[in-house]
């Protein structure tokens, strides 16, 4: 049986054609009255896409098609580019490594790497700037998703800008940890439109999850390289 490549989105978040599933699970998963299908050609999809129907020539009504199972987080935004990153150490510290997913319109890409000696909050920002530094599209608005509060309320709540203009020193007068990836995240982005938001790990979001799996994967390579700004 010849492999499905070309998936078909008749009702969902943002409807037409994709060439992968996870860029259409997220468009179709959780969204009541879905309508989807997957094909072998462009072209049958956009036959099935003027009219779908199901097998026996029945149409299938949004009406009459069951929800996917829910999960937590959302859609892309339309017109929009939307980033998922995770990132995580064995042991912490230990050997580490980050995942990127980066949906732009029905385009997704996938990046991941890693470190013999490392820690979780060091890769979870990894990965956030590697995805910017990834980034094809800069003229766009970005919705970057972490299931790691350390990062999204580093930037959301002003923390990382507040260490950085009180000479890296926190609240309590201590060193503010990973400077040099704080320092590299906040100009990467300065210049963008972009927002940072939570998102609940290990939650059933298959993009977040396929994170994990790109991170875990890394870190378990042989080989991985030192992390020039680990201090242990």
């Amino acid at each position: 049986m010849a492999k499905k490549k070309f998936y078909a989105v008749a009702v969902g978040r943002n409807l037409g054609i994709y060439t992968n599933w996870p860029a259409a699970q997220i468009q179709v998963q959780g969204f009541p009255g879905a309508l989807y299908k997957g094909f072998t050609s462009k072209e049958e999809a956009m036959a099935w896409l003027k009219n779908p129907v199901y097998a026996a020539g029945k149409n299938k009504t949004p009406a009459s098609r069951s929800a996917s199972p829910a999960f937590s987080g959302t859609a892309p935004e339309p017109g929009g580019i939307t980033i998922y990153t995770d990132g995580g150490s064995i042991n912490n510290p230990g050997p580490g490594g980050y995942g990127v997913v980066i949906i732009d319109g029905e385009h997704q890409k996938e990046y991941c790497g890693g470190f013999s000696l490392t820690t979780n909050n060091r890769m979870e920002l990894m990965g956030c700037i590697v995805a910017l530094q990834k980034l094809e599209r800069r003229d766009k608005p970005i919705t970057l998703y972490s299931d790691s509060s350390y990062v999204v309320n580093g930037i959301t709540k002003g923390w990382a800008k507040r260490w950085r203009k009180n000479g890296w020193l926190k609240s309590d007068k201590k060193p503010a940890v990973n400077r040099d990836l704080w320092e590299k995240l906040l100009e990467l982005i300065k210049p963008l439109s972009i927002t940072f938001k939570w998102v609940k790990g290990h939650a059933g979001n298959p993009v977040n999850e396929r994170c994990d799996e790109l991170a875990v994967a890394s870190a378990r390579r042989g080989g991985l390289p030192e992390d020039p700004g680990y201090i242990g």
